[in-house]
C-alpha cells in the first residue's frame, strides 16, 4: 500500500465557527491548533495547508485556570537597551484588543515557519460575538461540551 500525499486539488477547507465564551484558553487554544493544522482529517499530510479556516467569538470572555489572569504576563522588547516591557493577561483581556490573549495562544501551538504563518492566516478572532463571515456559512463547534474540563465558570 502506497503513502497517502495529498496535492492542492484534494483540499477541501471547511469554515468552523467557536463560541469562546466560559471556555478554558489553553484547551481553546490546542483545539483550534489541531483545526488550523489539518491533523484532525484523515488525509493529513504534514507539508501542506490542510487545516480548515477558523472563527473564534467572545474571545474577551476566554476563562483562565489557576491565578494566570494575574501572573501570566505577555513581554515584549522595544529594541533599546532595557527597553523589556510586559503586560499581564488582565490587563490585555481588560484592554483595546482582548482577543490577541486567544491568538498568541494559538500562534505559540503552530510551527514557527511559513508553513504556520500561512495557517495563521486562516485564524479569526473577534471579541465580541459579531463576525463578518456569515456568507461562509460557518458550521459550529462546541468545545464546551467536548469535555467537562474544557469549561469554567468565571
Amino acid at each position: 500500500m502506497k503513502t497517502f500525499s495529498a496535492r492542492p486539488a484534494d483540499i477541501d477547507k471547511k469554515w468552523i465557527l467557536i463560541d469562546a465564551e466560559g471556555v478554558v484558553l489553553g484547551r481553546l487554544a490546542s483545539i483550534v491548533a489541531m483545526r488550523l493544522r489539518g491533523k484532525h482529517k484523515p488525509t493529513f499530510t504534514p507539508h501542506m495547508d490542510m487545516g480548515d479556516n477558523v472563527i473564534i467569538i467572545n474571545a474577551d470572555k476566554v476563562q483562565m485556570t489557576g491565578r494566570k489572569r494575574d501572573q501570566k504576563t505577555y513581554y515584549w522588547h522595544t529594541g533599546y537597551p532595557g527597553g523589556i516591557k510586559g503586560r499581564t493577561a488582565r490587563q490585555v483581556l481588560e484592554g483595546k484588543h482582548p482577543e490577541r490573549v486567544v491568538v498568541k495562544a494559538v500562534e505559540r501551538m503552530i510551527s514557527r515557519n511559513r508553513l504556520g504563518k500561512q495557517q495563521m492566516t486562516n485564524l479569526r478572532v473577534y471579541a465580541g460575538a459579531e463576525h463578518p463571515h456569515v456568507a461562509q456559512q460557518p458550521e459550529v463547534l462546541d468545545v464546551r461540551s467536548m469535555n467537562p474540563k474544557n469549561s469554567r465558570s468565571a
